[in-house]
């Protein structure tokens, strides 16, 4: 088919035909910019956290009225928790993973050095914390008993050694020699040996503007006992709900004296944590949804509108003996070239969107998969959307479009 008739065409109707382009090429920048966004938000909420999700809850302790025997209190919990039944194991700390709040400090490498190496998390644990967790051990070993002190908001620790994460460990030292290895967190010249690497513990916070720290994690072996703290608890298998149920009476027959303000599973954790992603994703997949369909509808009325004015042009061209797959590919190939030229300007205006929401927002740069794949989308809507219009323009008898046209 020869084009000079369909550009012919464009030209005489171009107001229609750049509104549809624009159209379409906003359409492109947002899809590919919103579906962007989607992609990581989803991706964030999925990211494991190295634990044993599926059988682990939290409980978030504090204590009422004045309690000068804290270390005793927390010692005394966590015996009973561990003597539960449908309990496997469990340990006191001040934050853990999905809580959204904890301490994030930084790390050298080396004595009085300036600035920092990385940024970690900073975790409490004993040597309870490894197997109540399910932390996978890669190099070095657990704390020991000996190297678990108490620690309360007013006592100053000291540091028999710590254990890192992978993540961490491979920022700190490139070489692999972390093992063994002094770090400088806490105190500019007192150094903390690493005595074992685990494989992952995410951090606390969830947002994706952390994801640089977000597997970087010290472990300092310390019992947590503050007049606030939490207890983490590993459920046997398939035991989950009774042993969080068996956990808070259990407390309670302890010592009363408490607030046992959130019992939740790692389930729970997680959907809460990633509450706002979930939200993010929902309302930008409707944004979508709502734009792609105003599009269509925009190119379908359009369509309709140019075959009613050219009524008498597809009869003439039917009774010269036109088929009615010409003239359906005739609006094919010209909605082809409108949605062709929205996909460059499209294209240039999402990276344009992007460039501006990484400089203004800390946002990633788009990848070019989605502007390929946005542009791919919108040529296959204009050709869907075109469809209908074009099959009743091919269906115009001729007598019909040249009488009275």
């Amino acid at each position: 088919m020869q084009l000079h008739p369909i550009l012919t065409a464009l030209r005489r109707n171009k107001v229609g035909a750049i509104v549809i382009c624009v159209q379409m090429a906003i359409t492109l920048a947002i899809l590919c910019n919103a579906l962007f966004i989607i992609e990581q938000r989803l991706a964030s909420s999925a990211r494991p956290t190295g634990t044993v999700e599926a059988e682990l809850f939290a409980i978030d302790n504090e204590w009422v009225g004045a309690a000068t025997d804290l270390p005793a209190r927390a010692r005394a919990d966590i015996a009973a928790l561990r003597s539960l039944p449908d309990v496997a194991d469990a340990y006191s700390t001040a934050s853990y993973p999905l809580e959204n709040g904890g301490w994030l400090q930084g790390v050298a490498i080396k004595p009085n050095q300036d600035d920092e190496t990385a940024q970690a998390t900073t975790y409490f644990g004993d040597e309870h914390m490894l197997p109540t967790l399910g932390l996978k051990l890669v190099a070095g070993r657990n704390f020991n008993a000996v190297d678990i002190g108490e620690h309360t908001s007013n006592e100053a620790p000291v540091y028999p050694g710590i254990i890192v994460t992978r993540a961490l460990a491979d920022k700190l030292f490139p070489d692999g020699s972390a093992l063994g290895r002094s770090v400088y967190i806490e105190s500019p010249d007192r150094g903390m040996p690493i005595v074992g690497i685990v494989d992952r513990l995410a951090a606390p916070w969830t947002r994706i503007e952390a994801a640089d720290v977000y597997e970087n994690s010290v472990i300092e072996p310390f019992r947590y006992a503050d007049k606030a703290g939490s207890y983490m608890v590993r459920a046997k298998p398939h035991r989950l709900a009774a042993a969080m149920q068996a956990a808070q009476v259990k407390l309670d027959e302890v010592n009363g004296a408490r607030v046992l303000s959130k019992v939740r599973s790692f389930a729970q954790l997680r959907a809460t944590a990633y509450r706002d992603d979930r939200g993010l994703a929902i309302i930008l997949g409707v944004v979508c949804a709502a734009l792609v369909a105003v599009t269509a509808f925009g190119i379908v009325g359009l369509t309709s509108y140019w075959v009613a004015q050219r009524r008498r042009q597809i009869g003439i061209r039917r009774a010269l003996g036109a088929t009615r797959s010409a003239i359906v590919r005739y609006f094919q190939i010209e909605n082809l070239l409108i949605a062709g030229v929205s996909a460059g300007l499209g294209a240039g205006l999402a990276v344009s969107i992007n460039l501006w929401m990484v400089q203004g927002f800390a946002m990633t740069r788009l990848s070019p998969g989605y502007v390929l794949a946005g542009a791919v989308l919108v040529l296959l809507l204009g050709q869907v959307s075109v469809l209908w219009p074009a099959l009743r323009a091919a269906s115009i008898a001729p007598a019909l479009a040249t009488r009275g046209a």
